[in-house]
């Protein structure tokens, strides 16, 4: 059981886990040893997460769902398998917590009358000032 948040938890049947070889450092190893870490987790047919949370973590999750429904997160930055698939799992939850937080709803707002009156007044001066430079000087013959 993998938990994100109090009210969702992952069951370890909804991950599947692939190694694979990783670029990057690993000296000797990095051509015989399959470090890196290929996460998938299939957002669709999940039963642990709502649908607000579904359906914001599709938006965040971008480029890296396809079009089966997983989310599939790849880890190569440690030399080890054991700290890739941490650091896979890492991702996943950082992914759904920041999912799971509902977006402040925007409240519209207006310029007060004072506000409005300012920038206009302000125009008009920068406009008068730009008026001033147009004119051409008079000249006296």
């Amino acid at each position: 059981m993998l938990r994100i948040t109090r009210d969702i938890a992952l069951d370890e049947s909804e991950l599947a886990e692939q190694f694979v070889r990783a670029s990057g450092p690993g000296g000797q190893n990095v051509n015989k040893v399959s470090t890196a870490v290929q996460l998938r987790f299939n957002v669709f047919a999940s039963p642990s997460l709502p649908w607000d949370v579904r359906e914001r973590l599709i938006k965040l999750a971008g480029n890296r769902i396809n079009s089966a429904g997983e989310l599939m997160i790849t880890a190569q930055r440690h030399r080890t398998q054991a700290q890739n698939r941490a650091d896979a799992r890492d991702k996943l939850t950082g992914l759904i917590r920041a999912a799971a937080l509902r977006p402040k709803p925007r409240k519209k707002t207006r310029p007060s009358t004072v506000a409005r009156r300012r920038r206009l007044t302000s125009k008009r001066q920068h406009g008068e000032l730009k008026r001033t430079r147009a004119k051409k000087p008079t000249s006296l013959d």
